[in-house]
């Protein structure tokens, strides 16, 4: 009996505390930036590649 008491006391200590919530959320705003990143790099990948390359032609004509 007591150990169920024990328990549902620290269930609900741990549902209102709200300490790490803020942490959680920017963890999941910089996962989501990331897989963003990456996504734009896959899709624009042609473009940066000629561009670098636009780039190196250039250096190296001087």
């Amino acid at each position: 009996m007591r150990q169920q008491k024990t328990r549902d006391l620290l269930k609900r200590r741990l549902m209102l505390d709200e300490r790490g919530q803020g942490t959680t959320e920017y963890a999941i705003l910089v996962g989501v930036l990331v897989v963003l990143a990456i996504v734009a790099i896959i899709a624009f990948r042609g473009k940066v590649a000629e561009l670098w390359q636009a780039v190196s032609d250039g250096i190296n004509s001087l």
